[in-house]
């Protein structure tokens, strides 16, 4: 076995505590709050639309780099780099979501193959097929 699972498996606990501790302020950060919505199964199709919010964040990182340039105030340079990063965060999450939305696609649509077995064998009423599966 290589080393690489038991790393993976040793930050995924790491950040999972960062997590639970981060939980209150979360309500407080609009792109985590944006990222949990798409990344539900309701939302994963909005993840490309989602995409578009990353622009605003951009026009404010080149706004606050000219202000900065003309003799602003240093500590915008924070403000520059939050705004970058969730600018990338936006950008991200749509092919997140896209490749979440398939592998759920391909989960529900193996439950509805199973379902479908079983009514082949059982002779379960067709209304069992109707709650397997979701919706895009």
């Amino acid at each position: 076995m290589f080393p690489i699972p038991a790393l993976v498996r040793r930050h995924w606990r790491r950040s999972q505590r960062t997590a639970k501790v981060v939980a209150p302020a979360r309500r407080f950060l609009p792109t985590h709050r944006i990222r949990d919505a798409v990344m539900s199964r309701r939302g994963l199709k909005w993840g490309i639309p989602a995409m578009l919010l990353a622009a605003p964040y951009l026009a404010a990182t080149k706004l606050l780099t000219d202000h900065i340039e003309q003799g602003g105030p240093d500590w915008f340079h924070l403000v520059v780099l939050l705004c970058a990063w969730n600018a990338l965060k936006m950008l991200w999450l749509g092919p997140m979501s896209l490749v979440a939305l398939a592998g759920a696609r391909h989960r529900e649509h193996g439950q509805r193959r199973a379902a479908r077995r079983e009514t082949e064998t059982h002779g379960v009423p067709d209304e069992a097929l109707v709650a397997v599966g979701g919706a895009s």
